[in-house]
């Protein structure tokens, strides 16, 4: 017999399939909080473990797409330069893309905001705000979110080649 919790999650996946505009196969989220917008498409292999994406702007997940609990995506910032109220224009916003490239992985607490693009092979450090680039196989931390090591790319590239990844299992 399924747990209460089970029963819900269930309804929180097919809420998350029914809103993304694609999801990709082997998708696993492993909590309630977790929800996405029509703007999103999930690769394959994806693990969402507490992320909320909100926003009008398109974010795009790629495969093998990890995140610890608590992750936020942000595609919106109101309008604070053009806007007809301050501090700033409550009906006015700015949305921008995200991109996120495959065999990425957040930890806790991550903030991904406006216009970010985080390439393949990147961490990020838990409770970390990621405002702008983050190049291949960077390790990055802070507010905002800055290298501070890379990854063994050769090692990295090694198992890329031969497909070695952690695949979601059912």
């Amino acid at each position: 017999m399924a747990s209460i919790r089970d029963i819900c999650l269930r309804v929180v996946n097919r809420r998350i399939h029914k809103t993304a505009k694609s999801v990709g196969e082997r998708f696993i989220n492993n909590s309630l909080t977790s929800c996405v917008t029509e703007n999103t498409v999930i690769g394959d292999d994806v693990s969402f473990n507490g992320m909320r994406i909100i926003g009008h702007g398109q974010v795009t997940i790629g495969s093998r797409f990890h995140c610890g609990e608590g992750c936020y995506i942000i595609t919106d910032n109101h309008d604070y330069d053009q806007g007809r109220e301050l501090p700033y224009d409550h009906e006015r916003y700015i949305s921008k893309e995200i991109v996120i490239e495959d065999n990425v992985w957040l930890g806790i607490n991550v903030i991904i905001l406006p216009g970010s693009y985080i390439e393949e092979g990147a961490i990020i450090q838990a409770g970390s705000v990621v405002a702008e680039r983050v190049p291949k196989c960077a390790i990055v931390g802070g507010h905002p979110a800055k290298v501070f090591k890379y990854r063994n790319m050769a090692h990295y590239e090694e198992l890329n080649n031969k497909k070695a990844y952690l695949i979601n299992k059912r």
